[in-house]
């Protein structure tokens, strides 16, 4: 059973004043009123022996806030990676002196409409409507009842809410860098999507945007994606296929796989065909899921910066929060967070010897396979 709540009338008895003055004083009012310092100092002195604390709903009714935010996600909770925007967004709540409610709606859109519901009903200060993966969304209409924002998310459709995803474009920017930092001019495929910025799986946002870095700052440097290899499913055994269909024909410099796990199947296809990261083939992803320091070697990855994300998502709804309480519509703005690269060993300059690299032994460079 918890314990019973001191009230505010017992700490007004103990320190020997009306109810009302004690209620003043809690609030921070005593040198407003002109409260005596004598009298305020009896009344914290007794809130503090007592252990009062003040009643959250009757704050929340007298301030019109309930200093609780929402976190309503399709599977963020349960996914060990992304599950870390929650802990940035937990960490930032608590910052602010806020409780950070948290629902799952595992892609159920009654389950969806429920939570968002009860949010409501708790009258929360505003929600963060968050997804495992960078995605454009239907924005739900219960979204809509009050401050609201997108984590990891856009609008399909024109939307004042904002939304805070990561920088993906500037990540593919990132990447075709540290490839033309490290000398390769050619021979440069990708795993994933592409050649075409439109080459790729259903509802892949950040494909798109991935590959629009990667375009961009190659075609800058007057160096043109060799290939490119879409994968309907971004797991390490599409990556395997898909490296190995390219060995069969030619011999890639580098790789750009459009995430850790399609690297991991292309590390595979590489060693089935003798070659070595980064010796003969130079490797970068996306992501920097765990499994990128732990293969051999470790995997060079633009990573998916979650806990700043979590972070980013309660500034920007506070100030939704604020705009709202001002009478400010929301203008519906992105905020883009950076990706940093994390540079390990999947990357070296290309081999000098002419011609593309080719698995010692073989008989044809790229034919061959083990059992």
């Amino acid at each position: 059973m918890s314990p019973r709540r001191v009230t505010l009338a017992e700490v007004a008895e103990h320190a020997g004043v009306s109810r009302t003055t004690a209620s003043l004083v809690l609030a921070g009012r005593a040198r407003e009123l002109r409260i005596s310092q004598s009298v305020e100092q009896r009344v914290v002195e007794a809130a503090r022996e007592l252990a009062y604390r003040p009643n959250a709903v009757s704050v929340g009714l007298r301030t019109g806030t309930s200093r609780t935010i929402g976190f309503v996600s399709d599977t963020v909770a349960t996914s060990r990676l992304a599950g870390d925007m929650i802990k940035g967004a937990l960490e930032a709540a608590r910052e602010q002196g806020l409780m950070l409610f948290i629902g799952e709606t595992e892609g159920e859109p009654d389950l969806e409409r429920g939570l968002l519901q009860a949010m409501h009903d708790r009258q929360v200060d505003g929600i963060i409507f968050a997804s495992m993966f960078t995605r454009a969304v239907k924005v739900p209409a219960a979204l809509t009842a009050g401050p609201a924002v997108l984590l990891n998310a856009v609008p399909k459709r024109a939307s004042a809410l904002p939304s805070v995803v990561p920088d993906e474009v500037e990540a593919g920017r990132s990447a075709a860098r540290v490839l033309l930092d490290a000398g390769h001019r050619d021979g440069i495929h990708v795993i994933g999507a592409g050649p075409r910025i439109r080459d790729v799986p259903p509802e892949t946002l950040a494909g798109v945007e991935r590959l629009t870095g990667i375009s961009e700052v190659l075609a800058r440097a007057k160096v043109k994606i060799a290939s490119g290899h879409v994968c309907a499913d971004w797991q390490p055994e599409y990556g395997y296929e898909a490296t190995r269909r390219l060995l069969e024909h030619t011999g890639p410099r580098a790789l750009v796989c459009l995430n850790d796990r399609l690297a991991v199947g292309a590390y595979q296809a590489l060693d089935d065909f003798g070659l070595k990261v980064p010796t003969d083939v130079s490797v970068i992803s996306f992501d920097d899921h765990p499994v990128a320091s732990w293969i051999r070697p470790k995997l060079t990855t633009v990573a998916l910066p979650h806990y700043d994300l979590g972070r980013k998502a309660v500034e920007v709804l506070l100030a939704e929060i604020d705009r709202n309480r001002e009478g400010t519509p929301p203008r519906g703005e992105t905020y883009r967070v950076p990706m940093p690269v994390r540079m390990r060993d999947s990357v070296a300059e290309p081999a000098s010897t002419a011609g593309n690299a080719r698995p010692s032994g073989a008989d044809t460079p790229f034919s061959r396979t083990t059992s």
